[in-house]
């Protein structure tokens, strides 16, 4: 079986040595935590020189950005997949939506606090690649909430972006809360997703 260091010198090789350093960027911030991640042991992981991770990012700041956008990407690809399975009714769709976005943020830890967190985002350090990827996230759950409305699954007389800020301030809040461990366990996760999904959906009638 390959090692992390086969498969990233391997991908190295074949040329694709930015998107080996993310890969292996993304593992060591599980691992070891942003805090302990620095552009050389990063060289180290991959086999590489110690300026050969230069010539693809500046500084840690855009190495991060770049972590935190492979993982919108990943996210935008599991939201797209349940809005895109017609098998689910428009309810199972929603309660599919949270529930994944709880487990994706419970599974990804490090990179989820990345993503959100102040690490990037306060003291302007986004950059302008990862803005491009982050906020067309956003937006996407936006026009998703809007044809929930149409459906008359969601409120159809609330304004859609506040509607759609809320439910993911919510979720967000759930998903802070596992991984801080401050109050919710992994054990209680599947009720507090359903508590949302009845939360959000309580002003339809019970046959919906």
């Amino acid at each position: 079986m390959k090692t992390t260091s086969d498969k990233t010198k391997s991908s190295y090789h074949h040329g694709n040595l930015q998107s080996t350093l993310i890969f292996a960027a993304t593992e060591m911030i599980h691992s070891d935590g942003v805090e302990n991640l620095s552009l050389r042991k990063l060289a180290e992981r991959v086999g590489v020189s110690r300026t050969a991770p230069y010539h693809h990012f500046k500084d840690k700041n855009e190495l991060l950005c770049a972590v935190a956008a492979q993982g919108f990407i990943a996210w935008r690809e599991i939201a797209e997949q349940i809005f895109n399975d017609d098998s689910l009714s428009p309810r199972e769709c929603y309660r599919q939506f949270i529930s994944r976005y709880i487990g994706f943020a419970a599974e990804n830890p490090a990179l989820y606090d990345l993503m959100f967190g102040g690490t990037i985002w306060k003291g302007a350090k986004s950059t302008q690649t990862l803005r491009d990827i982050a906020y067309p996230n956003f937006q996407y759950q936006v026009e998703m909430t809007k044809i929930w409305q149409q459906k008359g699954l969601m409120p159809e007389g609330e304004n859609t972006l506040r509607l759609a800020q809320v439910t993911w301030g919510t979720m967000h809040g759930i998903a802070r809360l596992l991984i801080d461990g401050i109050y919710a366990d992994a054990g209680s996760i599947e009720e507090m997703c359903e508590c949302a999904l009845n939360l959000f959906l309580s002003h339809m009638q019970p046959q919906a």
